[in-house]
């Protein structure tokens, strides 16, 4: 599995926060009162990327040592951990973006909106910028170092002899 690449985040952050910005756009032109996302959104993303990270912590512990280890990191745990890390910082990058697009919505109006109703938008930024960011480093922390095994110009382990 290829590592998640930053310009496919910031393609999805883009999509999504256009989308926020019309979706808060239709609300208003039909005198909808804007989304408001709530602030434990914000906080339960945090909490997610953390438990990520502590989560790809075993997988790095056993990499590092590598044979000094007696027992191998169970591989479907590694893999796990490696999914859920990239599915993560998809999800951080959807909802960050979103919010986004809401945010910068309530900033462009002409009548500045009150703390109440861009507070909770910027905690959820914040949120899914701390999933995706601990969900990146997870994803690097699952990455194995090249055994003794692989040679140079194994296309298994994606080197080439020079």
């Amino acid at each position: 599995m290829k590592p998640t690449r930053l310009s496919t985040l910031f393609s999805i952050a883009v999509v999504t926060a256009v989308a926020g910005f019309a979706f808060d756009a239709v609300l208003a032109s039909r005198q909808s009162p804007t989304l408001l996302l709530a602030v434990p959104l914000g906080i339960t993303l945090a909490f997610i990327g953390v438990a990520v990270v502590l989560m790809a912590r075993p997988v790095r512990r056993h990499a590092r040592e590598g044979a000094g280890r007696q027992r191998p990191v169970d591989p479907l745990y590694a893999t796990r951990v490696v999914v859920l890390a990239k599915a993560s910082s998809i999800c951080g990058v959807l909802f960050g973006g979103f919010a986004i697009g809401l945010v910068v919505y309530l900033l462009t109006r002409s009548v500045t909106p009150s703390l109440g109703s861009t507070l909770p938008n910027v905690v959820v930024v914040g949120g899914g910028i701390v999933l995706t960011v601990c969900a990146l480093v997870a994803e690097r922390m699952c990455i194995a170092p090249p055994s003794d095994d692989d040679e140079p110009g194994d296309p298994r382990n994606g080197t080439t002899a020079n």
